[in-house]
Parts: C-alpha cells; structure tokens; sequence
C-alpha cells in the first residue's frame, strides 16, 4: 500500500459522516519519541515521527455518531487494582472519553494534565474517562506513571493491546496518543490523533454531553 502524503501536523478538524477504516488506518500525528510509533507509517522528520493521512487530518469527528456498532465490550483488568476488571459498560448512559496511552510515551505525558483538567470540569454533565495502558510490561511503572500524575479517572492495564480488539479494527489504534470520544450510546463521536490540549478536548466533549443530555 502507498504512503500517505505527508502534511503539517496541526490541521483543522474534520467532520465526516462515513470515514472508512482504510482511511482511519493512515492517522497522521507528530510525537517526539519513535517509541511513540508503530508499524511502518512513521516518517522520520528533522528529529520527529510524522503520522500521516489525507488531507493530514489529527481531529476527525462523526456526525451522527459512527453506525459500526458500540464499544460495550472493551474491558480490562483495572491498572491501579488486582483483581479489578473496568470496562466502558461501568458508564452506562455517559460520554465516555478514552485515552490510549503509555507511560514511554513523551506526548502522553505532556497531555496529562489537560486530560485531567477536563474530567474535572466534564464530570458533573455525565462524563467519565477511560485510559488504556498500552505497551507498558513493568505495570509498576505505569502506575508511577498515574500517581505522579494525579490521574483521577482509571485506566486499563494493556500491555498486549488485546483489549483494543473491541473496536473491531473500524478506528484508529496504532498512535499513542489516541483519544476517542463516545456518545451516551457508546458511539464513536470524535478521534484524536494527537497529544491534547484542553482547548482540543474541552469544547469537543462538552458539545456532545449537553447534544446527548437534552
């Protein structure tokens, strides 16, 4: 398969209504580590890692909300609790915001305290967040990761990533940093590719809460 064009990492937001898995599968992102890759779509770049895809889209929303089907299924041991199991079912009725993340992973910890700052602020209008730990095989050092951060919100425990075949292949899992947004029905709403601002994720996930709360 040919590579997708490369284009500038910060790019306006798309909003489509049917976006094929084809499409999906080239993401564009600019990471700072090459442990932030995967596969073999990473272009190095004046000292970077470039993701790249049509258009270079990082933000791509759904509107209406992708009809592949929810994501009841995702679930995981709980990263902070043995024993625990977490899933995207524990937040029946709210947006759910998932955060695919590594503790390797520079962009990851630069968005940390934006995806903090949001579930504060979004919580109370019926939303919760999701992180999933990705790649991480010293799990000790991924709950370091939680802690030093003060991270509110639980995540799953997924070194192998075989907790991301929920999604069936239909969005994009192979950027870290990935967050999707789902819908009150677990639908997909929105993708990042992208390490996050608030300014990024705030607006995005407000607008969906207060359009699934009326």
């Amino acid at each position: 398969m040919s590579r997708c064009p490369a284009t500038a990492a910060r790019t306006r937001s798309t909003s489509v209504g049917r976006v094929g898995p084809v499409l999906l599968a080239c993401v564009a992102v600019i990471v700072v580590l090459a442990g932030c890759s995967t596969g073999a779509d990473a272009v190095a770049s004046g000292g970077t890692f470039q993701f790249v895809s049509p258009g270079g889209r990082t933000d791509i929303s759904y509107d209406p909300p992708s009809s592949r089907g929810t994501i009841g299924e995702l679930s995981g041991p709980d990263l902070m609790s043995d024993g625990k199991t977490v899933s995207v079912r524990d937040f029946p009725d709210r947006v759910v915001v998932i955060n695919l993340w590594g503790q390797w992973c520079g962009p990851c910890r630069a968005e940390a305290p934006a995806l903090e700052k949001v579930y504060e602020s979004t919580k109370d209008l019926g939303v919760a967040f999701l992180g999933i730990n990705v790649r991480d095989p010293q799990r000790d050092k991924a709950q370091d990761f939680v802690t030093d951060n003060k991270v509110g919100y639980p995540s799953i425990y997924d070194p192998s990533m075989r907790t991301l075949l929920a999604l069936g292949g239909n969005f994009p899992t192979s950027v870290i940093p990935t967050t999707l947004v789902l819908d009150r029905r677990h639908r997909v709403a929105a993708v990042f590719l992208k390490s996050l601002l608030v300014e990024d994720l705030e607006p995005v996930v407000k607008r969906i809460a207060e359009e699934d709360g009326r």
